[in-house]
């Protein structure tokens, strides 16, 4: 059996450009490495939303105690006292420091 010039290059050619396309496919710009980091990325975006979803919830139920329909008398009380920066005599004011 002989093998000629012609098929020996290409199968050389065609050995190197199987081996770019594997090397992209692993190492390249949308390859298997750059989707892991793309999952590691949607885990902590997931996570964040979670959180920014929650803090939502929280602000919603502080807006409805201010709506004009259901105005909660502590909350208007405690948000016109931090506005106006006002006390009673005989309150105890204690300050948290940020």
């Amino acid at each position: 059996m002989r093998i000629s010039k012609f098929d020996s290059v290409v199968t050389c050619a065609s050995l190197a450009l199987l081996g770019f396309f594997a090397w992209h496919a692993w190492e390249g710009p949308r390859g298997f490495r750059f989707h892991e980091k793309l999952k590691s990325q949607s885990a902590q975006l997931t996570d964040d939303l979670a959180a920014i979803q929650k803090r939502r919830t929280t602000f919603e139920g502080r807006v409805a105690l201010l709506r004009p329909e259901s105005v909660d008398p502590d909350m208007l009380d405690e948000m016109a006292r931090q506005t106006l920066e006002v006390a009673r005599p005989n309150e105890l004011i204690v300050l948290d420091s940020p």
